[in-house]
């Protein structure tokens, strides 16, 4: 899984990593599944620790062999990183549950990043605690920290919801159920699908919401586009070129009170009467800060007490 040369000035068969010009030993690590954050694009971003993991592991599993085999070069880290990811984590996460069990020390990483965050990592470290396995952190780098942390917005409180649905009206849905969670909210995008989401976005929780489109995180052309919903939409609703990885933070909705049930009887029968029932609820979703599919349930209520 991995291979233990020479790390060409640390001594035969020695595991070290090199810092500038100097090459520092690692020290022997215990048997465990070791859990290691790497940069999310600029690789000064790697922890002393991280490194010392990386170098001292006995078998080293990467999402991509390529991609790792960047930040190893950059610190002069030999060894031969085994690909555990979606497609062959059936296969492969027995072997490296095989390794811990033969009392090797194992460190997996993602391409970039904190493993386990939106990525196949989860399943291997259910195997390794149902196994009775450590499970050892290595902290270092997080996308969503670092957008929560640029944008501007309220930290107190956040919630990771990670990828949004594909399909629009799903996308819908996920965004009304969480339109009233009292914290900043966090989700990876696609670059092409970022206008079709914040369009979503302002539409659901309403354009005066607070946001921002945190993209490139750490490299060279990073980007924080701050603003309400409803600017970010008109901003790339007008067929603005995106590229890059995207984190999408969206401030906390507002201390408003809730709305009397009368109102909102009043407020589901006026737009029911010029929209279909899915989007009345909607529309009442974002102007009340209510769930949908309460409001949805509401709106059919409504229409068989009228005989409609």
């Amino acid at each position: 899984m991995r291979d233990e040369g020479a790390t060409g000035g640390a001594g035969d068969g020695a595991k070290s990593f090199r810092l500038h010009n100097a090459f520092i030993p690692a020290r022997p690590l215990e048997p465990a599944l070791y859990l290691v954050a790497t940069p999310i694009g600029n690789l000064s971003d790697i922890t002393l620790r991280a490194l010392e993991t990386l170098a001292g592991a006995d078998v080293l599993a990467c999402e991509d062999t390529r991609v790792t085999r960047v930040l190893l070069d950059r610190y002069g880290i030999v060894g031969r990183p085994y690909a555990y990811h979606e497609h062959n984590a059936d296969e492969a996460g027995p072997r490296l549950i095989a390794a811990l069990e033969a009392g090797k020390s194992v460190a997996l990483v993602s391409d970039a990043g904190t493993p386990l965050v939106s990525d196949p990592g989860y399943r291997l470290a259910l195997l390794a605690i149902a196994a009775g396995h450590r499970v050892v952190p290595i902290p270092g780098a997080s996308a969503p920290l670092a957008a929560l942390v640029g944008s501007g917005l309220p930290n107190d409180a956040f919630f990771f919801a990670g990828f949004l649905p594909s399909k629009d009206k799903a996308r819908r849905d996920r965004l009304a159920e969480l339109a009233t969670v009292p914290a900043t909210l966090l989700f990876f995008e696609s670059p092409h699908r970022i206008a079709a989401t914040v369009a979503a976005a302002a539409e659901v929780l309403g354009e005066a919401r607070a946001a921002c489109v945190c993209r490139e995180l750490t490299k060279t052309f990073e980007e924080f586009r701050r603003g309400t919903l409803g600017e970010l939409a008109a901003h790339y609703g007008d067929g603005a070129s995106v590229k890059g990885e995207i984190v999408f933070v969206i401030g906390p909705p507002g201390e408003a009170p809730a709305p009397e049930a009368e109102d909102v009887d009043r407020l589901l029968t006026m737009l029911a009467k010029d929209m279909s029932t899915g989007k009345a609820a909607t529309e009442a979703a974002r102007q009340t800060g209510l769930p949908r599919k309460d409001l949805y349930q509401r709106l059919l209520d409504l229409k068989d007490a009228d005989g409609k």
